[in-house]
């Protein structure tokens, strides 16, 4: 077995199967498997994925056990040569897998390959590549130097600013998103540690695999989305908690002496600031509904695939609450299934018409031509996914948002 492929699905059943639908496609020419596993989801993901799927292992566990926990439970399933870690808020292309595979094999003594990643507007992702995160990289991102000198090596390493998006090389830090490791790689340092309830875990494990003499490497040939957290609420005082525990244990895990202390007393002083300027912001500045299409309004909607798919979605949209006005369809199939001729035709229409929301229908072209498109349309609008069978639409129009999605059935 060339690649197993380890999903950790927590009440986002609908980017799973989105997810999914694109890993499939992906290991079409590899010796391939596909291992989900459930935290004990309450969205009953078990009904939905019972009857889907049909070469996807899927483990249900009785209990949310977190992140690194789960992924090690499918990693002990796993048989293949190389091991990905991939998000279920993850699209990836059709060639990606076998681009990674072949980098990896070629390059010296690599332990670990990240990827570039955007979100669901099409915006790169800068955690796609980091560095170690010491006390001076955490303070120049908090205080705002990072994001004045972005591509700074001093005030910017947090990031690897200093690092292009559009080069391969060796980096730090690998997002746990998409994390493609060496099977014997894990079998000498051991997986995730599983003190690492979310968050972190991808870091220490970035920190052992460089420890133990091997690479981790930033891989730009090819580009996946990213939802990024869609099964958790950023908002939260309990976000706050758990992410800023996680950093506070990898101090403690591999920092020692004065400069551990100084880290924790940062952390701790940061997260104190946090929940302060929360609670301040709850009470004098309560949320409103303004930017969640609460007042009836209808966006201007393009659904761009396949004639048949589009006038069929057209039919199942009509019988949901979306909010969206279909304005045209956009035949991906005509004449040319590729950027060159599909890419105009959209631009003409959201520059014509004032179009918001973008429907892809990702059988009907390829998930490659379509991260393309979205990074060349200007102006950015919300984009959206559809497989057909799927009774979900996914999207995410900003990178904290609550899940965005349109349940068709």
């Amino acid at each position: 077995m060339q690649l197993s492929v380890i999903i950790v699905n927590y009440n986002v059943k609908y980017f799973t199967e989105q997810s999914l639908y694109s890993v499939v496609k992906a290991c079409k020419n590899l010796e391939a498997e596909i291992i989900v596993v459930d935290n004990n989801s309450t969205d009953d993901s078990y009904t939905f994925f019972i009857n889907k799927f049909a070469n996807v292992h899927f483990i249900w566990n009785k209990e949310n056990i977190g992140f690194s926990k789960a992924n090690n439970i499918g990693l002990r399933q796993a048989t293949g040569r190389y091991i990905l870690f991939l998000n279920p808020d993850t699209i990836v292309a059709e060639d990606c897998f076998e681009k990674c595979l072949v980098f990896f094999e070629s390059a010296a003594n690599i332990g670990a390959l990240g990827i570039r990643m955007i979100d669901g507007t099409g915006k790169y992702l800068k955690e796609s590549k980091r560095g170690f995160p010491t006390l001076m990289t955490s303070f120049f991102k908090l205080n705002g130097f990072a994001a004045l000198f972005p591509y700074s090596k001093f005030f910017a390493r947090y990031y690897a600013g200093h690092l292009s998006e559009n080069k391969n090389q060796e980096v730090d830090v690998l997002a746990g998103a998409f994390m493609l490791v060496n099977k014997k790689v894990l079998d000498e340092i051991g997986s995730f540690d599983e003190d690492f309830f979310m968050y972190g875990e991808d870091i220490d494990l970035s920190y052992r695999i460089q420890k133990a003499g091997y690479k981790n490497y930033y891989f730009s040939e090819s580009t996946i989305i990213h939802f990024k957290g869609e099964s958790t609420n950023k908002d939260n005082l309990q976000h706050a908690k758990v992410f800023y525990g996680a950093m506070n244990l990898f101090v403690r895990k591999h920092y020692s002496g004065v400069k551990a202390a100084l880290y924790s007393f940062f952390i701790y002083l940061v997260l104190g600031i946090k929940t302060v300027s929360t609670l301040f912001a709850g009470v004098f500045f309560p949320k409103s509904d303004i930017g969640n299409n609460k007042t009836g309004k209808h966006l201007l909607a393009l659904l761009v695939g396949g004639k048949e798919t589009c006038e069929s979605l057209v039919i199942l949209l009509k019988n949901t609450t979306a909010k969206l006005q279909i304005i045209a369809i956009v035949d991906a199939n005509t004449p040319v299934n590729n950027t060159k001729d599909t890419l105009p035709q959209v631009q003409e229409l959201i520059n014509k018409h004032c179009i918001e929301t973008i429907i892809f229908c990702v059988n009907d072209f390829s998930i490659k031509e379509i991260i393309n498109i979205i990074q060349c349309i200007h102006p950015k609008v919300n984009y959206q996914f559809y497989s057909t069978g799927s009774c979900f639409i996914v999207g995410s129009t900003k990178i904290n948002k609550a899940e965005n999605w349109v349940a068709l059935c």
